[in-house]
């Protein structure tokens, strides 16, 4: 195996290696890059047997060829190296990978191919399409609130295409976040629900381009965008009923600046307990009142002027979960739909673009 190519080529592909190989020690191999040289571009594939990422470049080929090798390493090596030069990669008969540019010269112990998992291939017969932009903008909508726990259900994002539409819709147990938009041309016979990862999502988040291909078998999920794929695997279980979740009889409307708002709460949550980081608001005739209080530091309180004319309510929140919301919308300002003091609040912004969003919080006792 031999091959040489300039250094910003390959940079940017094994970049983007960093998020999926493996960090932790518990397979060695898991930490490597399968090299597969090819007579005229070379693959790169790493995995950490949930999320895998298979690219490939155009280079100068030698000898064809397979190797694996440290994808930290490697990285580190390349980056290193001297802008606009090319660099020369040889496997020599130790198992080694020789890597050199100019005068410098690094040999990486490696692994062989054969112990490397395999990795699905996709087909992408199926001819779905998103539009790449929008849906990393709907990511950002309900990536922040996506569990890390043990009901693995929770640790992704139901994703459901229907005739014309794409919905995202995440959950902690706490809150709720829908988004939805319209994208012409998603014409899909039947519907397609899927829970992704949390971690493939932020793999997507980092793609550009106008547009991704979408696929999926009984065990995978394929995002395509030019030399570049994510493999995921399906989380098999059910999602929460989120249709339920979503209130649809709160009648007390709020309306509130989003820069004002965000503000006011990150001065009172200073504060705040650091364990329930809770914030109470007291909702009065176009007046709002958020307050907080640490047994072992003091208390915080500020006053909004907003547009409310329903009863006085009072109602504890936690405030990083109200500024996840607010950073991640784009309207100026926001809608509060509410119900009574203890039950669940509607979420969002005043003036829908054309990604519509929803967020269902549950309040805290304070």
């Amino acid at each position: 195996m031999k091959f040489s190519v300039i250094k910003e080529t390959i940079l940017d592909e094994l970049q983007l290696m960093q998020g999926i190989i493996e960090k932790r020690n518990t397979m060695p191999i898991l930490a490597n890059i399968l090299v597969n040289v090819n007579p005229e571009k070379v693959d790169l594939t790493g995995t950490d047997l949930e999320v895998g990422l298979k690219t490939y470049f155009q280079a100068s080929v030698e000898e064809a060829g397979g190797i694996t090798v440290s994808g930290k390493k490697i990285f580190e090596i390349v980056k290193s190296l001297p802008d606009g030069q090319p660099i020369t990669f040889k496997e020599n008969e130790d198992l080694m990978m020789e890597i050199s540019s100019g005068k410098t010269e690094f040999k990486v112990l490696c692994l062989p191919k054969e112990d490397f998992p395999l990795v699905p291939e996709a087909r992408f017969e199926k001819k779905i399409v998103l539009p790449l932009d929008k849906l990393k903008d709907m990511i950002d909508r309900v990536y922040y609130a996506i569990a890390q726990e043990q009901r693995y259900y929770l640790n992704g994002a139901l994703m459901i295409i229907k005739k014309n539409a794409l919905e995202l819709v995440s959950t902690d147990g706490h809150r709720l976040s829908y988004t939805s938009a319209f994208v012409e041309g998603l014409n899909h016979e039947e519907e397609i629900r899927v829970i992704v990862a949390k971690k493939t999502l932020g793999e997507i988040r980092k793609m550009n381009d106008d547009k991704m291909e979408f696929d999926f078998d009984e065990n995978n999920l394929f995002f395509r965008v030019h030399n570049r794929m994510i493999i995921s695997r399906i989380i098999e279980s059910k999602f929460p009923n989120f249709e339920a979740v979503i209130p649809k009889d709160n009648p007390h409307i709020l309306l509130v600046g989003k820069e004002n708002f965000s503000q006011s709460i990150r001065r009172v949550a200073l504060l705040a307990s650091e364990r329930s980081r809770g914030v109470k608001l007291t909702i009065e005739k176009n007046q709002l009142r958020l307050y907080s209080s640490n047994p072992e530091i003091g208390e915080a309180r500020d006053n909004l002027e907003v547009e409310y004319k329903g009863p006085e309510l009072e109602m504890g929140f936690n405030s990083q979960y109200l500024l996840d919301f607010l950073l991640s919308a784009s309207a100026e300002k926001i809608r509060l739909e509410l119900k009574d003091n203890n039950s669940a609040a509607v979420m969002k912004p005043e003036l829908e673009a054309d990604i519509k969003y929803t967020y269902i919080l549950m309040p805290m006792k304070i």
